[in-house]
């Protein structure tokens, strides 16, 4: 893995971390590539039962594309007709985000700081957002002659709402820490200098929860977005008789009964 990513697992939890912040953790290639794999080994890993997303340094979280190596390519694709360029859309965003989204451990998003076009995207696709008060999201596509990718046509509207996903989407402009957290953008703000001890916390606290419960409240979720109620109450119910059927679901009912705090195993 390259070191424009960096991959720990301690204790159940997943970091991943972007290590380019002297280029705002830009997405080249190398770290798209390397992103795609971390993300795919920490969905794979039963060892893993929640992952931490963020970045290095506090200016940005992600800017997206790396725009001086895209400009490159697409010179390089006139020049040879290859149009390989736009390629990095199914063979390194799609990947990446339905890794993110669709895992069955929750993901925590620790913004640090810009989140741009796909970096926007990626915080996204996690189900959880703790950001830095100095932190600011724009969509930025529309402003480089692109339309949304990394998810964000289907993330943004479901965050908040398909009216100002339209707006930000068509108008971009940077939206602040403040106004991101009251639009439901940011699930939590901190200072920034509280920033990754508390994402931390809340994705350590999330690894020592009850894993399959987890997993099925994040697909239960994304399937009652696309779904009739009556599809989704026949879907909570398998979901349930799964949930039910955990050993963590009678770890916390003795728990409860008992008047203990649960030790959940993640199964």
């Amino acid at each position: 893995m390259a070191d424009t990513v960096l991959y720990e697992v301690s204790d159940g939890l997943a970091t991943i971390t972007l290590n380019r912040p002297e280029a705002m953790n830009a997405l080249n290639i190398a770290t798209k590539v390397a992103l795609r794999e971390a993300v795919r080994s920490a969905a794979e890993d039963d060892a893993v039962r929640a992952v931490l997303l963020t970045a290095a340094g506090e200016r940005a979280f992600c800017v997206g594309q790396d725009l001086k190596e895209h400009i490159g390519l697409l010179v390089q694709d006139r020049e040879t007709g290859s149009g390989q360029t736009m390629s990095t859309v199914k063979e390194h965003y799609n990947p990446i985000v339905r890794a993110l989204a669709g895992m069955p451990k929750p993901v925590v998003a620790g913004v640090n700081g810009v989140a741009a076009g796909a970096g926007f995207g990626l915080a996204l696709a996690a189900d959880y957002r703790i950001v830095a008060d100095t932190a600011a999201f724009n969509t930025s596509f529309a402003g480089v002659a692109l339309t949304a990718d990394s998810g964000m046509s289907w993330t943004l509207p479901r965050v908040v709402g398909p009216g100002r996903a339209a707006d930000l989407l068509l108008f971009p402009r940077s939206v602040k820490a403040q106004e991101a957290y009251e639009m439901g953008i940011a699930n939590r703000l901190v200072p920034v200098g509280e920033l990754r001890a508390e994402a931390e916390k809340v994705a350590r606290a999330l690894a020592e929860g009850p894993t399959v419960a987890y997993a099925a409240i994040k697909e239960a979720v994304a399937f009652g977005f696309s779904h009739t109620l009556s599809e989704t109450l026949d879907k909570e119910d398998e979901l349930q008789t799964r949930a039910g059927s955990s050993e963590d679901h009678v770890i916390a009912v003795q728990a409860f009964v008992n008047k203990e705090k649960p030790k959940y195993l993640g199964r």
